[in-house]
């Protein structure tokens, strides 16, 4: 199947003629789109609700657009909290899943009134110091299943070596710990796979978690009041690759709550997803400019992005697709590497890729970069992080974050005692 960029070359020569390239894009109307068919996907349970993972994506813009679709933020420090408040999110628009969490974080989640999600057993204790009496009414556990978590005969990860989450033992416990404490509802969580385009993920994944809330209702007598799936739906990175099917994957995970959760008399319990690839990455290009060639023993285009701008490829080996604007429809004839600057020889967009031939100013669309992109930017060799750029729904563009300059770079050194004309 053919990746068609969500941007044309006159639309990005535009943009350009105000804002130089590299830049990050998103497309809001793909977004929206996508938000109201996940919701639709949804629809049957009244409680529904997605919380946007904020790591994947963390720009105000960004989620203001998801919270006019309805979506509230999942958030995992302190800083990401600010950004959630900031748009108009706070109380239980917020779910706050973290790991190893200083005190200023669960502080700043508890006055916010936020769902909080427990990793660990210990946490019990170390929410009830900080609520100094005034715990939650409701509040929610992680649960690590332990072993590997299976489709078929498929392995799909392996909880086990995972840092996340309790037994399930640990959770009855810090649910009757939790109770004597004065909290009144609880919600399960589990991330147990991750970028899968297996419709069946999330239906499975449901089936463990609804099991796992009957026998902890059960145990506890505890009232739960919300299962939330977490992530780990996946995009279709590559052409070939089949996308995952929202619709099929909301009716699958209906059925199991029909079968598991209803003759228990637990219908009431909502449904809570916490997607940031899903909801973004496909709605998101890295817009780059060739600036060099370069005919050794292979041939080369160098842009003027590098894995500071996207970091993907280069950490896992991941496929980005990639194409050169304005020659889409163009023979792939030819078979380069596309680098990025950095003193780092994984710098590379690309490895071996066959695209159409190349010259020096070409644009090149990088896809499915709206997610887990911008956010895990970094300034190795003093490289300054992209813009961002939103393609609004009526064609318009807007500038949601500025590209880094040196000022910024140095901001956080103390050049008192030296020479600097930064």
């Amino acid at each position: 199947m053919k990746k068609t960029p969500f941007v044309t070359l006159p639309q990005v020569q535009q943009i350009t003629e105000q804002i130089p390239t590299p830049f990050h894009l998103y497309d809001e109307a793909g977004i929206r789109r996508n938000a109201r068919a996940l919701k639709d996907a949804f629809s049957w349970n009244p409680g529904f609700r997605e919380y946007f993972a904020v790591k994947a994506t963390p720009n105000p813009y960004i989620l203001q657009i998801l919270k006019e679709e309805g979506c509230g933020c999942d958030c995992a420090s302190y800083t990401e909290l600010l950004m959630a408040e900031a748009v108009g999110n706070s109380g239980h628009d917020v779910m706050f899943s973290s790991n190893v969490t200083p005190e200023l974080d669960m502080r700043k989640a508890w006055e916010m009134g936020a769902y909080i999600n427990l990793d660990d057993a210990t946490h019990v204790e170390f929410l009830e110091k900080i609520a100094e009496g005034k715990m939650p009414e409701t509040v929610c556990l992680r649960f690590n299943p332990g072993g590997s978590f299976s489709l078929g005969n498929t392995i799909m990860d392996m909880p086990r070596d995972a840092k996340y989450g309790m037994t399930e033992d640990q959770m009855a416990g810090a649910v009757n710990r939790l109770q004597k404490l004065g909290v009144k509802h609880f919600g399960i969580h589990a991330f147990l796979a991750s970028n899968t385009t297996a419709n069946d993920y999330y239906p499975e994944l449901a089936s463990q978690l609804f099991r796992l809330a009957v026998r902890l209702r059960n145990a506890t007598g505890a009232h739960f009041a919300f299962i939330n799936l977490s992530g780990g739906v996946g995009v279709d990175y590559r052409p070939e690759q089949p996308a995952s099917n929202i619709a099929y994957i909301g009716e699958g995970v209906r059925k199991k709550y029909e079968e598991i959760l209803k003759p228990q008399g637990m219908d009431d319990i909502a449904i809570f997803t916490e997607l940031g690839r899903f909801m973004l990455a496909p709605y998101g290009h890295l817009v780059s400019k060739v600036l060099h060639q370069k005919h050794i023993y292979r041939e080369y285009v160098g842009l003027d992005a590098c894995a500071a701008d996207l970091m993907r490829p280069a950490m896992y080996g991941a496929y980005h697709h990639i194409t050169v604007l304005g020659k889409e429809d163009a023979i792939l004839d030819h078979v380069y590497d596309v680098t990025g600057g950095l003193c780092e020889n994984n710098d590379k967009f690309a490895i071996e890729r066959s695209l159409p031939e190349i010259e020096i100013g070409d644009i090149l669309v990088i896809h499915d970069t709206g997610a887990h992109g911008y956010s895990m930017g970094y300034n190795y060799n003093g490289k300054l992080r992209s813009a961002e750029v939103l393609l609004k729904e009526d064609g318009s563009f807007k500038l949601i974050r500025r590209a880094e300059k040196p000022s910024d770079y140095f901001a956080t050194l103390d050049f008192t005692e030296f020479k600097f004309n930064g």
